[in-house]
């Protein structure tokens, strides 16, 4: 999203679909292909790398506001759901990687969804970024909130030098909140573990400045917010299902069918246990890629031979140390 953003729990909404057990497969059916929109690159139509084994969907968020019907998607991932080792991984992609279009010259990752919607933005990923990629879920974040607060919400640990940047944005992320149970108003006194609402854990997410490690940190705080969510999904009762699906399936767009998603979903929980391993790309050290300064836009550039790096991370399991 912009600098202001409702975002960055692509990657839960995507979890509690692929967590649905079989056992309840009618119901779930019926509601998974409520978003399922026809579509999308075939497998192995293009040069680019895929491999038997490996699923990766392209997980995105957009940062339309209430009557917007332009937006950028702010929140960028792919998740990979290794069949081979059993386990998850997760990659966010700069948002302002300067990368190469087919249709609008060369832009930041971010805009492509605004130039060309879901096609133009994953043929661009999968030009820039060399990786053939047929799966995509696309989110909302109005629901965001709802989400957290369903799930009664969600622990994290907040620093001391986060509270003023997280409470700076709780007014605003109150207001966003249209449930009739949100109570008073309530911020963030102190630094530690503790539990966050649906406002709450918006305006922790929606952190940028004030802080060291910059986007490194705020993406670190992002995904403390989604596994946080996960830990919370996974303690559902098949009971809760329905609450939690009507919750946030009109707010998701797929090309996924109901039963490839049940399948994957069949496949993750088969892996009990899992280690969920994250990379940030382009990798911004100076040397794999840097900051700059192109056409009066702050952007990523990346090397080219960085790309063997984050093809490790997805298909080979090998984590990238800094």
């Amino acid at each position: 999203m912009s600098n202001k953003t409702l975002k960055r729990i692509v990657i839960t909404l995507a979890t509690l679909v692929v967590l649905i057990p079989a056992s309840v497969f009618g119901f779930v059916y019926f509601k998974l292909n409520t978003m399922y929109v026809p579509g999308g690159s075939v497998p192995g139509s293009n040069d680019y790398k895929v491999e038997n084994g490996i699923t990766n969907i392209l997980l995105c968020g957009t940062d339309a506001r209430p009557g917007e019907t332009v937006s950028r998607t702010d929140s960028m991932m792919i998740l990979t759901v290794d069949n081979k080792n059993k386990d998850i991984r997760v990659t966010s992609l700069a948002r302002d990687a300067y990368v190469s279009t087919t249709s609008h010259g060369n832009i930041k990752l971010t805009e492509a969804y605004a130039y060309g919607g879901m096609d133009l933005l994953t043929e661009t990923i999968e030009s820039n970024f060399e990786l053939d990629i047929q799966n995509y879920l696309l989110v909302d974040f109005n629901s965001f909130m709802d989400i957290i607060d369903t799930l009664g919400g969600i622990t994290v640990e907040v620093k001391q030098n986060e509270i003023n940047e997280l409470n700076k944005f709780i007014p605003e992320s109150y207001k966003f909140d249209t449930s009739k149970d949100k109570g008073e108003i309530q911020y963030i006194k102190s630094a530690g573990v503790q539990e966050l609402n649906g406002y709450q854990a918006l305006a922790y997410s929606r952190i940028r400045k004030g802080t060291s490690g910059g986007t490194e940190e705020r993406d670190r705080r992002q995904r403390a917010v989604i596994e946080g969510v996960i830990s919370g999904a996974k303690n559902l009762s098949v009971l809760e299902y329905p609450k939690m699906l009507d919750t946030i399936l009109p707010y998701i767009k797929t090309n996924m069918k109901p039963t490839d998603m049940l399948g994957l979903g069949t496949q993750v929980l088969k892996m009990g246990t899992i280690d969920i391993k994250q990379m940030e790309f382009p990798i911004n050290d100076g040397v794999h890629a840097k900051e700059d300064r192109i056409n009066n836009k702050s952007v990523i550039t990346f090397e080219q031979s960085s790309l063997d790096i984050l093809h490790d991370f997805i298909f080979n399991n090998i984590v990238y140390e800094k």
